[in-house]
């Protein structure tokens, strides 16, 4: 069973800073946002944090919108109208709580369908914001910035979700220990959404539990067996004695 999340993309100030910046707007506007991994809380490293906005604002101005049917676009419609509504409520949240729009931020009225809303961008964001802690589900992006890697994990963290987690840095040892510090079912080094039913999905938290692909996924399905077997003899089943050996059969 999985429930979505609010999954962190981190990005150090030792990144590839291009290949980062496609990650994070591909990390949260393919599918528009609708996506259980959708990494909606972008975490930067302060000493990066504004040129990597304006670069990612920049980029994110280009893409399309429209009829995802059509090649040219990038950004598609909201599933409902519901959705649709819940998304731009959410907007005017994280404008009463005092975050910055610096992109989008409003639906798009000259479209068929009415259900487009353009990528939005958040800035000022801190990790207590409802638009920080709760699923929006939407083309719809929260910056926060971050001091150093301690800091970084410790926002991370801070949800009650743990679906995914993205991490960029050149320093592999940083990689590995951000990885494993972070409350996360699943966590990208240097790319973001990359699947394979070899490797097991799946959150933790109130991301939900179990997991689907891999050899978890099989497991999910076998029953097992316990056998206990007494060599004692002459010995009552229920009997212990000092002398007594036993065997502990488990077979799937």
């Amino acid at each position: 069973m999985e429930l979505g999340g609010k999954s962190p993309n981190i990005v150090f100030e030792d990144c590839n800073f291009a290949q980062a910046v496609v990650g994070a707007m591909s990390g949260i506007f393919a599918a528009s946002g609708q996506a259980c991994v959708a990494g909606s809380r972008l975490l930067v490293q302060n000493s990066i944090k504004d040129l990597f906005v304006d670069q990612l604002v920049s980029m994110v101005a280009l893409a399309r919108i429209g009829d995802p049917n059509a090649r040219e676009n990038s950004i598609g419609p909201l599933a409902t109208p519901e959705q649709y509504q819940k998304v731009l409520r959410y907007i005017d949240i994280a404008k009463s709580e005092g975050a910055r729009c610096v992109l989008g931020g409003e639906p798009v009225r000259d479209l068929p369908g009415g259900q487009f809303v353009k990528p939005t961008v958040f800035v000022d964001v801190t990790n207590d914001m409802r638009i920080a802690q709760e699923e929006v589900f939407g083309p719809v992006l929260s910056v926060i910035g971050f001091d150093d890697e301690a800091d970084a994990v410790r926002i991370a963290n801070d949800v009650i979700y743990g679906l995914a987690a993205g991490v960029w840095t050149t320093d592999i040892s940083r990689a590995l220990r951000v990885s494993k510090a972070l409350r996360a079912g699943t966590v990208w080094i240097n790319t973001y959404r990359a699947m394979s039913f070899n490797l097991p999905f799946g959150g933790i938290k109130q991301s939900g539990l179990g997991r689907e692909n891999g050899i978890e996924a099989v497991r999910e399905f076998l029953e097992t067996k316990s056998v206990w077997v007494s060599t004692a003899a002459g010995a009552p089943a229920k009997t212990v004695s000092a002398n007594a050996q036993s065997q502990v059969v488990s077979k799937n």
